[in-house]
């Protein structure tokens, strides 16, 4: 302990303040702990403030502005003007109420909050380094602790974040304007969101992806429909390059240098599975300057291409450097994830780990999932993961929904998988809304007729896949969903006819 410090305890420790943490904090607030709450940054975290929250905005403002001037088949005339520097402040109001909300929320549920950095000390205590020059430091003792200090943006060789014109994600989301060129190095959920965004801004963007589509996770006919609208809005992709460095050029933009990517080499679009870049090349690596101004040059093999701003989207790593796990007695895997059972307990039993620190999914509501079952565990209460029926949603032009088996993961698992779809082309509300492009596809076992899964590409999948979520959860068959009367007309009609195709028997699209 530093000479000076403060020392209290506590019987719930949670360090940091983002939809793992809070929530874990409030719930064990709840079940009657004393509870303690360190943030060094801003309450809801990455999510609230960098993440989840502005980019949804930015992607319902951009969606609104080109609907209204791409909308003549419908009769409607406008060439909507956007005022970018107000949309940013409406974005931005948002957040701070969201984020003020958390607060509130902790405070009117007793949760001690403490702002500042926490580091362990030992497996029952923490040393909380306070902002601020005199602002010191105290200790808190625990008898449980929660891990939540989420992630941060993968900054890849050649590339340092400091330079003001590499973007992170949350530097694009925070731009008080929009570049004419945007070039983007990765070609995952968070790079096509951007990409979608800011093209519907009106800037030239280009993806730069080292695998050979985008959305790596993803079917590739799902990739497929994301990947076609987004060329349709002009934006141009390179697969199979990886970023090497970056150099000025002469019309005062910059140069971004690529080099062809080996066949077969690691290049998990997420970033979470090696450098997406395939270099080992220094930090300040740059290229020597070209005397191009073209928007692309291809030389030695390589491709240049022109930019204002070069937004790498690569994937997120944990922020566990920071806490001095090996004195509590924790250790990490080498990508620096903090492995847990299905009660987030590390192997130290009474500290837990939620959201992206404890690895996949790196998803804001199974963090929070995850914080409520650590501190239903802590409180003596049954509680435990149920991995089977997690959703995931990217929000691109159309927005992705997946939840469960794919056909192919069904089969690997033993079953025997009959699968239905129903294309939003044949869907009267998609039409009404002039949005057809994709599907819905539910997968379900032949034999028992359970649904295992589904993806959905199209429309308010994002909404549309918490139907499917729900039958997996809940073991539901194909006869319970077709079972269910569906309002008319809407969206979701297409989850029914789905699982009527899966039975043969659908009525508004061939059975397949």
């Amino acid at each position: 302990m530093v000479v000076g410090d403060v020392t209290t305890g506590t019987e719930v420790l949670v360090i940091g303040a983002g939809p793992g943490g809070y929530v874990a904090a409030i719930r064990a607030a709840q079940r009657g702990l004393d509870t303690t709450l360190v943030e060094r940054d801003a309450y809801g975290g990455a999510c609230l403030n960098r993440g989840c929250i502005p980019s949804k905005a930015l992607i319902t403002a951009t969606d609104l502005a080109h609907e209204a001037g791409n909308a003549e088949s419908m009769g409607i005339h406008a060439d909507p003007a956007v005022d970018f520097a107000k949309t940013v402040d409406w974005k931005d109001g948002i957040v701070d109420r969201l984020t003020s909300g958390v607060e509130k929320l902790c405070k009117a549920n007793r949760v001690n909050l403490i702002e500042g950095e926490a580091s362990f000390v030992d497996e029952h205590t923490v040393r909380v380094a306070h902002g601020g020059d005199g602002q010191g430091s105290e200790s808190l003792s625990f008898e449980h602790a929660i891990i939540a200090t989420g992630s941060r943006p993968i900054e890849i060789p050649g590339f340092a974040f400091s330079e003001d014109h590499i973007w992170t994600s949350a530097d694009a989301l925070a731009a008080e304007s929009v570049p004419d060129r945007l070039a983007i190095v990765g070609g995952g959920y968070i790079g096509m969101e951007l990409a979608t965004v800011y093209a519907k801004l009106g800037a030239e963007v280009r993806v730069i992806e080292m695998l050979d589509d985008i959305l790596g996770p993803y079917e590739d006919d799902i990739a497929r429909v994301v990947r076609k609208r987004a060329e349709d809005l002009g934006i141009e992709f390179h697969f199979g390059e990886g970023a090497t460095g970056w150099s000025e050029g002469a019309d005062g933009g910059y140069l971004l240098h690529t080099e062809p990517v080996e066949e077969g080499a690691d290049g998990d679009e997420d970033g979470t599975d090696g450098d997406e870049d395939g270099t080992d090349g220094d930090e300040d690596r740059e290229t020597e300057d070209s005397d191009t101004d073209a928007d692309v040059d291809d030389t030695d093999g390589g491709s240049t291409y022109a930019a204002d701003k070069i937004l790498v989207a690569v994937g997120r790593q944990p922020v566990t450097d920071t806490l001095d796990l090996e004195r509590a007695g924790i250790e990490t895997t080498d990508r620096g994830f903090i492995e847990t059972d299905d009660r987030a307990r590390t192997d130290v039993e009474h500290i837990h780990a939620v959201g992206d620190v404890a690895g996949e999914p790196m998803l804001a509501h199974v963090a929070s999932v995850e914080g409520i079952v650590a501190a239903e565990t802590i409180a003596g209460e049954p509680a435990a993961l149920d991995r089977q029926a997690v959703p995931a949603a990217v929000f691109t032009d159309p927005e992705i929904g997946t939840v469960g088996m794919t056909e192919s993961e069904a089969a690997e698992a033993g079953f025997d998988p009959v699968v239905g779809e129903m294309p939003f082309m044949g869907s009267g509300r998609a039409l009404t809304t002039g949005h057809t492009d994709g599907f819905v596809r539910i997968v379900a076992d032949d034999g028992t007729g359970f649904v295992l899964g589904g993806q959905i590409v199209g429309p308010e999948a994002s909404e549309l896949i918490a139907e499917v979520a729900l039958a997996v959860e809940m073991g539901a068959t194909l006869e319970d969903v077709t079972g269910t009367t569906h309002t008319h007309p809407t969206l979701s009609e297409a989850v029914m006819e789905a699982a009527e195709n899966a039975l043969g028997q659908a009525i508004h699209t061939l059975n397949r």
